[in-house]
């Protein structure tokens, strides 16, 4: 193997032992499920000695790795070209298919080791810039879907709907059978839906809602998002960089920055942004909560909730520990984060979170007014100014750095895997 360019004489070597070690160590013993206990404590040590001498190594040397990569990878092709170069610095693309058709609980846990790669180069000031920069630019899906969109004013997906009536483009949530759980399929349909209202010259305002749902504890009636798909979670559907990493810096982000492309006008700004307004229906749990979080105007109905039970499932709420102090100061943050607690859209907190509640038969009439409020030519140049200061793209590189490894540690933290597993052999 060819080391990266002027490797540590000390670090590499020991590095490509360690992990040899590791690979040998699981070729020798048998599945996930079927090892016993002494066996798992001593791939655990070995995993976790490789593990330290990839963050010593990584420390000084990501940015050296980086220049190897071609630019302008989004973050499922950055580790894919890294295991090409270095291998042993991250996963195989074989090592990762193995793990894909089992359950969470039976995976190696490779993608720990993706979120030491990723940590080291996103809080890079070379690298990090310009791996964010990639994952604002349009998916190749939505520029393939772009024209068709353009005709029609109407993209159909399994997930979603986006509708264009009157310049605003209206994206509705449709997975009605999970009540909007999100899944890795969900996350690639919103980033389209995101980027063909961005790139489409006749949208001036986007609208986020939900469906109505066939779900049958709530047949019928219109949610929001129940957030991250627990079952597809537990199966090992939901994967660092298909699902984690994409949604966040990916449509969230877009929601919130724009899209980066060629545009005319780009002399004057590099990405092309619109506003965004939410209406909640019944309720905005998890990543549901989250995408509030990066729209401009929230509308909710009177019977409605919001919340996020990181705490309950285990997992880090994506950008929310970044997002919610902003909107709540620190202390509802950490009771809403830490505590699970839940704010019903009546209750007076919940005025920082949300600008308008309406009763529920009302909340198309708040919808066209907001529509309408969101035209005015001054409201992109506003919203720029305002998420300048809010959210500088220095500070949200250097949360997501860290956001890579903690999310990826929880996604293999034993409590995680319990949690899912009763939660998967409930609704199973």
């Amino acid at each position: 193997m060819t080391a990266p360019d002027q490797p540590d004489r000390d670090v590499w070597p020991s590095l490509r032992e360690a992990a040899t070690r590791v690979e040998d160590l699981i070729a020798a013993l048998p599945d996930p499920g079927a090892r016993t206990h002494p066996q798992r404590a001593e791939l655990a040590a070995a995993k976790d000695a490789a593990r330290a001498l990839r963050v010593h190594y990584l420390d000084t040397h990501a940015d050296a790795v980086f220049e190897r990569l071609a630019d302008g990878l989004r973050i499922d092709e950055l580790v894919a070209a890294a295991a090409d170069a270095c291998p042993g610095l991250v996963p195989t693309e074989k090592q990762l298919a193995a793990d894909r058709g089992r359950r969470q609980a039976d995976k190696e846990g490779w993608e720990i080791d993706q979120g030491i790669f990723l940590r080291a180069v996103l809080r890079s000031p070379l690298a990090g810039p310009r791996v964010l920069d990639a994952m604002l630019r349009p998916t190749p899906r939505a520029l393939r879907l772009l024209p068709e969109f353009r005709r029609t004013g109407v993209l159909r997906t399994r997930s979603v709907l986006l509708e264009r009536r009157d310049g605003a483009a209206h994206l509705t949530m449709c997975r009605d059978d999970c009540l909007n759980a999100e899944d890795g399929e969900q996350v690639d349909d919103m980033e389209t839906a995101v980027d063909l209202a961005l790139l489409d010259e006749e949208v001036r305002v986007g609208v986020l809602r939900g469906g109505e749902m066939s779900h049958p504890r709530y047949r019928g009636k219109r949610v929001f998002s129940a957030g991250i798909n627990l079952k597809s979670l537990h199966a090992g559907g939901i994967s660092l960089t298909g699902f984690l990493l994409r949604r966040e810096l990916g449509y969230l982000r877009k929601l919130v920055t724009g899209l980066l492309t060629d545009h005319t006008g780009a002399w004057h700004s590099r990405t092309v942004e619109k506003p965004w307004i939410a209406a909640v229906d019944t309720f905005a749990i998890g990543g549901g909560m989250q995408l509030l979080l990066a729209c401009d105007q929230v509308l909710a109905a009177s019977d409605a909730y919001l919340t996020l039970p990181a705490a309950r499932e285990g997992i880090v709420p994506g950008a929310a520990n970044f997002r919610l102090g902003r909107y709540t100061g620190p202390r509802i943050s950490r009771q809403v984060i830490l505590s699970g607690r839940r704010i019903w859209a009546t209750e007076p907190d919940a005025r920082l979170l949300i600008d308008e509640v309406v009763e529920p038969g009302e909340l198309d009439t708040a919808v066209a007014r907001g529509v309408a409020q969101m035209q005015s030519p001054a409201v992109v140049a506003n919203r720029r100014m305002l998420n300048a200061v809010e959210e500088p793209p220095e500070e949200f590189r250097r949360y997501m750095a860290e956001f890579a490894l903690q999310q990826a540690l929880r996604l293999y933290g034993e409590d995680v895997i319990d949690k899912v597993g009763r939660f998967a052999g409930r609704e199973g």
